[in-house]
């Protein structure tokens, strides 16, 4: 498996570095792309769980909320409504419980793994684009918070597969272990001041470095966590195998699930 995962990486990597890189439209239809497989691969799993989801509403609205969210940090020439994200939340709303009365074999829980689906991914993933757009630090701080996560996922991987001894969360996650996310956290804040010393001095100190890296691995496992919880629940493995070696988009995306919007308010609020 460490073949294809290294394979997979170093295709996919460059990719995300460009994207990040160039910016604006660019880096909004990546993470727009992002989206549209998360929720697709969210889908999936349900299905192959046998969980009840309504997969066109999942899409379509899912779509539209990530519209909407990516359409508001682009240069338009006229400007969008101010009303536009409640009345976009609103069509979701009612065009889900619409769909659902429509559908035969109605069910609540299925109106429930849509919502969710619909609000979570997007939602939280429309963030990226938010961090991007800071002024002046925005592709450094999005740097900053993707390589210490993969530095994270790397750093637990193989402290987990060398010194792991302890399991983490064994009914969620089997294969994780207290030594990994430890190793993980330890690198990934050498990681976090590495990248401040290189490419953002100015911006922070070392020790908010040293507070922004522990927040990465820490919300990021969390976030991986639980989309665990999710393929456990239905009972697979892997979100896809689009991605030979990680899995689907889902698996390699989710620890931004949780990260993206808490990172991005942490960086807007208190730097």
């Amino acid at each position: 498996m460490l073949l294809p995962r290294i394979l997979t990486a170093v295709i996919g990597v460059p990719v995300i570095l460009a994207a990040i890189h160039f910016g604006g439209v660019f880096y909004m239809v990546f993470v727009g792309c992002v989206i549209l497989l998360c929720l697709y691969e969210y889908s999936l799993v349900l299905s192959l769980g046998k969980k009840p989801v309504h997969t066109l509403s999942l899409l379509v609205f899912g779509a539209l909320m990530g519209a909407v969210a990516i359409l508001g940090r682009m240069p338009l020439k006229t400007e969008l409504p101010d009303n536009l994200y409640p009345f976009a939340i609103s069509v979701v709303i009612c065009g889900v419980l619409l769909l659902e009365v429509l559908t035969p074999k109605r069910s609540w829980e299925r109106v429930c793994n849509t919502f969710t689906g619909i609000f979570i991914i997007p939602w939280s993933l429309a963030h990226l684009i938010n961090l991007r757009d800071i002024a002046t630090f925005g592709e450094y701080l999005t740097l900053f918070m993707m390589i210490t996560v993969w530095v994270s996922d790397t750093g637990a991987y193989f402290s987990g597969r060398f010194f792991g001894r302890h399991k983490l969360n064994p009914e969620v996650s089997p294969k994780k272990t207290w030594e990994g996310a430890v190793g993980g956290t330890l690198l990934a804040v050498g990681a976090a001041v590495l990248m401040q010393h290189l490419f953002l001095p100015t911006c922070f100190s070392v020790p908010v470095a040293v507070g922004l890296g522990l927040l990465v691995a820490i919300v990021g496992q969390v976030s991986d966590l639980a989309e665990s919880v999710l393929k456990r629940s239905a009972g697979v493995k892997d979100s896809s195998n689009l991605l030979p070696g990680h899995g689907g988009f889902l698996d390699r995306f989710d620890s931004y699930l949780l990260l993206a919007p808490l990172f991005y308010y942490v960086v807007l609020y208190t730097l």
